[in-house]
């Protein structure tokens, strides 16, 4: 938790992990050790995990809780933990949280809630609950339209800024560029952002953004890592490169509902035992696979062995 008084310093590559399962459809620890392991060899400039990527809603809440202890003890503060610890219920929110908090997160990541469609005051009373309940954790919102059906506005977001000290960034992941800037402008530039839509990511960097949080980091976490290394070290033509070496890969993690295809050339790279999703997710098709090899043979050399 050494970065959790300061979050200005979390900044570049968090990578957000998938959650393996062996074939039987059980959480694998070993593997999801061995991930982290992989992520901090590579560069990776911190760990998420619980996020979208990592399947949360088709976990039990013990599942999570065991997920946030194991990521949390192989991160070993070395570098910034940003584990996902937002659900649908206040109450599972709360006690996920209240772990990660306990367990030495820097940040917790609180996803808007989803399916409920809630309105932006009740959006703000959601955020201003957890925010209070521990003031001394930075909280940052979670924003993914494609997957909650109700976006935060710019305006909510910068009035949670004013309530709360402890909410101190956003991660964007919409599509809607004009979103990212209309929120740094409400909140000010201060306000700690990070991407999660990958072809976003160096972009956001211009307009004073800190970071991503980008599934593609799952395949090439030293690209991606090196991306916003090359972008803030002046090295611009060069990170320009590497945003579209990734194209690929890019396009390979969303060939079908991610994590699918991740975890499939993360099994056939022997990165993890299984390819196994759970429901409602399936795994990669055969004419997903299909799809991969083309995809892997334009941008597979940017997967560290």
């Amino acid at each position: 938790m050494r970065f959790r008084a300061d979050p200005t310093q979390v900044r570049g590559s968090i990578a957000p992990v998938v959650t393996p399962f062996t074939a039987d459809g059980e959480l694998d620890e070993t593997g999801l050790r061995n991930l982290v392991r992989w992520q901090l060899a590579n560069g990776s400039h911190g760990i998420s995990s619980g996020g979208s990527t990592g399947e949360p809603s088709a976990q039990t809440l013990a599942e999570r809780k065991r997920s946030l202890e194991i990521v949390a003890a192989e991160t070993a503060d070395r570098v910034p933990f940003l584990p996902g610890t937002g659900s649908a219920k206040l109450d599972e929110t709360l006690e996920l949280t209240g772990h990660a908090r306990d367990l030495g997160a820097d940040i917790a990541l609180v996803i808007t809630p989803y399916y409920a469609r809630p309105t932006q005051e009740a959006l703000f009373t959601w955020y201003s609950t957890v925010a209070a309940e521990y003031p001394d954790l930075p909280i940052v919102v979670y924003n993914v339209p494609s997957r909650t059906a109700v976006s935060v506005d710019p305006a909510t977001v910068a009035r949670l800024r004013r309530a709360h000290d402890n909410i101190v960034g956003i991660k964007e992941t919409t599509k809607d560029f004009e979103h990212f800037s209309h929120v740094l402008k409400a909140c000010g530039r201060d306000f700690l952002m990070w991407s999660g839509i990958e072809l976003l990511c160096l972009p956001l960097l211009a307009i004073g953004g800190v970071g991503f949080v980008s599934a593609v980091a799952n395949l090439a976490p030293k690209a991606v890592a090196d991306m916003y290394q090359a972008y803030v070290d002046g090295r611009v033509d060069e990170a320009i490169d590497l945003h579209y070496r990734l194209h690929p890969l890019v396009e390979l993690v969303f060939t079908e509902t991610n994590p699918s295809a991740v975890k499939a050339v993360l099994a056939e790279r022997g990165l993890i035992a299984s390819d196994h999703v759970r429901p409602p997710l399936i795994p990669l098709t055969d004419g997903g696979r299909t799809k991969i090899e083309t995809l892997l043979a334009e941008g597979g050399d940017l997967i560290p062995s």
